[in-house]
């Protein structure tokens, strides 16, 4: 299950700036959910499956008050490795947790994903504040 209270933050030393961070691994892995291993889904428990899903997240957000963390940011993306998951559940959930750590003024969260089956996916999430 991915562990969103691994996340930290720290003062944002530019917080009366508006400017773009971006953060890019190519290391994330969890697994196909088609196996029952999906955690957070019961009925997916009686399919088959589970093969590793590979991918590049790319994330961009305007900090607020704090920044993310990169070791710890690090470590939030290891905790999904023993994790079943659809790419489109990943990425948003990625973007919700980001979002519940550091309240941004905006951020944007790419899941671009190995080729499986012959088939590429890429899923974008995005979050904003109201003005």
């Amino acid at each position: 299950m991915p562990k969103p209270e691994l996340l930290e933050t720290f003062s944002n030393p530019y917080g009366d700036r508006k400017y773009e961070i971006f953060m890019e691994t190519t290391e994330f892995t969890s697994l196909c959910p088609l196996g029952g291993i999906e955690t957070d889904a019961a009925e997916l428990k009686l399919l088959e499956g589970g093969a590793p899903d590979f991918a590049t997240i790319r994330i961009t957000y305007q900090p607020a008050a704090v920044c993310l963390e990169l070791k710890s940011l690090k470590m939030y993306f290891w905790s999904f490795r023993n994790d079943g998951i659809f790419y489109e559940r990943a990425v948003n959930r990625i973007l919700d947790d980001l979002v519940a750590a550091c309240n941004p003024h905006s951020m944007t969260v790419v899941g671009d994903f190995n080729v499986r089956g012959g088939l590429k996916s890429i899923i974008t999430a995005t979050a904003t504040k109201p003005v």
